[in-house]
């Protein structure tokens, strides 16, 4: 098996992952970024971007992309569509296998997995999301000004993202598959006193379809069976979140209840020399602009950390 040796191992090359690349590489820093599937990890799921501090308008693709060339610009190896089959994180010297091919290691590493939200797995989800589906009313809510949309879900997430998308769209109707909700009495009682949304209860969504963009959804009462459509312009969905830790779970990692990469402030985990940054670490807010701040405060203490050596 060949060996690759580097100062420090970068998993996942999302907007974390790739901001701790760029910070090392122009560090001096010998760095690996290793991503199990495409560079870029949900930023390129979102087709627009205009709440980015400097940008006025671009694509998920695009700031993937120029993350990407700047990292490499600064010396910074990236990997993509690996398959990691072993994790060592205990030691001096960690390592990451890849295949049955190449391990790579390391005196420090960086877990920048990500996360993803939870799907409903139905027909048209994966093709119109980005496209009419999203799951980030922050990233996404002023795109549908003056549209009618659905927001799937009852926790405290989803009818307090339906108060706030209000704000934009003319009209938000929260579907639900139970008669209840289980969101704090005051989120309930706001959104019921909203006169912008409207509720379909006991009823889950079937089928996405559209054209180049979300068109309709079909979906199913539950109590009744009949099914019913609905023309749209888009719909948010709220139903939780999963951090990208399956890997993590017996290699030492601490995590949390939801299973997310437990740390401190600056982005310490409880294995000496594994530091985490992006949507995989436990926190309160999910977005670009934090991912960013994680992967730059990951980078600098693991620089001080090999320094330190």
């Amino acid at each position: 098996m060949e060996e690759k040796n580097y100062d420090v191992v970068v998993l996942g090359g999302g907007a974390a992952g790739m901001t701790a690349g760029i910070y090392l590489g122009r560090s001096k820093v010998r760095t690996v970024v290793l991503d199990t599937a495409t560079i870029g990890g949900q930023m390129v799921l979102t087709y627009e971007i205009a709440n980015y501090p400097g940008v006025a308008l671009t694509t998920g693709y695009q700031l993937s992309s120029i993350m990407k060339k700047q990292a490499k610009s600064f010396g910074c190896d990236i990997k993509a569509n690996v398959k990691v089959t072993a994790l060592d994180l205990e030691g001096e010297e960690k390592s990451i296998t890849i295949g049955d091919k190449v391990v790579y290691k390391a005196p420090a590493i960086i877990l920048a997995t990500g996360g993803r939200s939870r799907m409903l797995n139905v027909p048209g989800e994966k093709e119109f999301k980005g496209r009419g589906i999203s799951y980030c009313a922050t990233c996404d809510g002023d795109f549908f000004q003056d549209k009618e949309i659905i927001v799937v879900g009852g926790g405290n997430s989803a009818l307090e993202e339906a108060v706030a998308l209000t704000k934009y769209a003319s009209k938000v109707t929260i579907l639900h598959e139970f008669d209840h909700f289980q969101a704090f009495e005051h989120a309930v009682e706001e959104a019921k006193a909203n006169p912008k949304i409207d509720f379909i209860m006991s009823s889950h969504i079937i089928e996405f379809s559209g054209d180049e963009s979300l068109r309709k959804v079909r979906y199913k009462n539950l109590e009744t069976g009949d099914q019913f459509e609905k023309a749209i312009d888009g719909v948010f969905i709220f139903i939780g979140y999963e951090a990208n830790t399956e890997a993590l779970r017996n290699s030492g990692i601490e995590l949390n209840e939801w299973n997310e990469i437990v740390a401190s402030e600056k982005m310490e985990t409880n294995i000496s020399g594994v530091f985490t940054a992006g949507d995989c670490r436990a926190k309160q807010y999910r977005q670009i602009t934090t991912a960013v701040s994680d992967g730059t405060i990951a980078a600098l203490n693991a620089i001080a950390y090999i320094n330190g050596k």
